[in-house]
């Protein structure tokens, strides 16, 4: 039969903040002055999916402070006008950290009814992931450096002597005479030592919000590189040959796709100002 008001009213709820602290705080029914078991589960869900709402998993996001946000509007307001000439002159660079058994909650497998431990219906895994490897590398719109394996953690000291003595600085020069360095805000990358090295060497280095991986190009190399590797049948065997395939891959994609991810930093600049400094969908 015909729901009861009680229900129609709890159920056509829109944009009700759902965070932690509201959740902690408050239940559907006394949100609303209702005893909460007039209402089904089923039937919110029901009509939120009336609504167009659909349950997704969340996009993970670096946290944004005030601070933040300010940085980046400033970041955007010295960049936005910038052309494709002058961002072809950026040799932008991060580390990255893979995993030789990635935690893919997205995996799924085609199985009947009581095969749930069948043969490849079970995702066999080592213990504590099967380890990583970290690597370092550099993108332009011209060239770009070799993957570099980083051994251990990364430090100031191997920052200057192992990365940026060897392979930014050259490849800087070969960019061209007003080559910029763009590097995050990591403490290894912002040592005093660090720091007076690219001072004697001369190194023109970009400004860089905190917190701002999304305004990075670099970031979705990352991911084309992971999906070159989970391309590989079977998978990497260990960290020496998960490392081989990073660096065969990373000379394999093409350059084609390196300018068009580079040529996207105009849009994330625009973004980034309609979000008042906040996330883009980068």
């Amino acid at each position: 039969g015909p729901e009861s008001p009680h229900k129609e009213r709890i159920a056509s709820f829109r944009g009700r903040p759902c965070n932690k602290e509201w959740l902690r705080q408050t239940t559907l029914g006394n949100a609303y002055k209702l005893p909460p078991t007039l209402v089904s589960g089923q039937t919110i869900r029901n009509r939120l999916h009336n609504f167009g709402l659909r349950a997704r998993r969340p996009v993970r996001g670096t946290t944004l402070t005030s601070n933040h946000r300010a940085a980046r509007r400033a970041w955007w307001t010295q960049h936005v006008r910038w052309q494709r000439q002058q961002w072809a002159q950026v040799l932008f660079t991060d580390e990255y950290r893979f995993c030789l058994e990635p935690a893919d909650g997205r995996i799924r497998v085609w199985r009947r009814r009581g095969e749930r431990f069948g043969e490849g219906a079970l995702l066999e895994r080592q213990r504590f992931g099967g380890g990583s490897v970290m690597v370092w590398g550099g993108i332009s719109t011209r060239l770009g450096t070799p993957l570099y394996h980083v051994v251990g953690n990364l430090t100031g000291v191997l920052y200057q002597n192992e990365i940026l003595q060897p392979l930014v600085v050259p490849a800087l020069q070969a960019i061209g005479p007003r080559a910029i360095l763009q590097d995050n805000n990591a403490p290894p990358h912002r040592s005093a030592a660090v720091n007076t090295f690219i001072q004697q060497a001369r190194v023109n280095r970009m400004l860089w919000p905190a917190n701002s991986p999304d305004l990075n190009p670099i970031e979705h190399m990352w991911d084309e590189l992971c999906r070159r590797v989970q391309q590989h049948h079977p998978p990497p065997a260990n960290l020496g040959q998960l490392l081989q395939w990073l660096q065969q891959e990373w000379n394999g994609v093409p350059r084609a796709f390196i300018c068009n991810l580079i040529h996207s930093m105009r849009q994330r600049c625009v973004e980034c100002l309609a979000h008042n400094g906040g996330h883009t969908r980068y």
